[in-house]
């Protein structure tokens, strides 16, 4: 079982290491990397391999993993603009408007988070929580339970806590076993029973029950979702790296006409 805060932030860099075609110990590095992407069976389960362009940060450096005809593009990029600027507006548009012309666009930017062992603890909750598995999901692919399950990686999907209102399954937590040494947490608590403390109650045991299997939990969230923002950190998640991935034009079309 990961006891510590350093054992946490050194697996999730591993797995960084695995899904970017690079050496665990670029993460910590003051001068920016960047290396050609590469297809590997130990990544995360839901990333395309190889990138087109992808870039990581833990707080020290960008790590980028990208194409090989897109090397100078993006290493151009990351030596002109400091770490986190890399990651935001208005400087993330020149790399947007480099990458247009091969097209791809920047699609995804989201922000992950680890467990504070100082801080994780089992949160109370005023409904029956219930610990569900993997038979227990069969009828729960639903829209109100989007976040916490995955219908198109269903198997994936190994662990979860509910909490119930006579019967009635009201908020859920679920774990998807994206890689052997990490598992991701999603949430989704029904409107009506909303602010009353449940997601945080569901996430932090979830994030308990991860860890005694031996896993580390992650949550990812959009940096501008305010709400699941503060139910990682609620539920003693804190902030661990960032990523920003482009995708090819017709990708983004695609996701914007869904």
């Amino acid at each position: 079982m990961v006891r510590t805060n350093r054992e946490m932030i050194d697996t999730a860099m591993r797995q960084s290491a695995i899904d970017l075609n690079c050496s665990p110990r670029d993460f910590g590095k003051t001068e920016n990397v960047i290396v050609v992407s590469g297809e590997n069976e130990n990544a995360r389960k839901y990333l395309t391999l190889p990138f087109d362009c992808n870039l990581v940060s833990y707080g020290s450096n960008v790590v980028a993993s990208v194409k090989e005809e897109l090397m100078g593009i993006v290493e151009d990029y990351m030596n002109h603009y400091s770490v986190a600027h890399c990651f935001e507006t208005p400087n993330m548009h020149v790399l947007n408007d480099a990458l247009q012309e091969r097209g791809l666009r920047i699609c995804f930017m989201a922000e992950y988070f680890l467990p504070d062992m100082d801080a994780l603890k089992e949160m109370p909750c005023a409904y029956e929580m219930r610990m569900l598995s993997q038979g227990d999901f069969k009828d729960l692919y639903l829209p109100e339970w989007g976040n916490a399950l995955c219908g198109d990686r269903k198997q994936l999907d190994v662990l979860g806590v509910g909490a119930y209102e006579g019967g009635k399954l009201i908020g859920m937590a679920g774990a998807s076993a994206d890689c052997d040494s990490m598992w991701q947490i999603g949430i989704d608590v029904l409107p009506g029973y909303r602010r009353q403390g449940i997601a945080c109650a569901l996430t932090s045991r979830l994030a308990l029950e991860i860890l005694e299997r031996g896993r580390v939990p992650f949550y990812c969230a959009a940096w501008s979702n305010v709400k699941s923002v503060r139910n990682a950190i609620k539920s003693g998640f804190r902030p661990a790296w960032v990523e920003m991935t482009a995708k090819s034009r017709e990708f983004v079309e695609k996701i914007n006409r869904v």
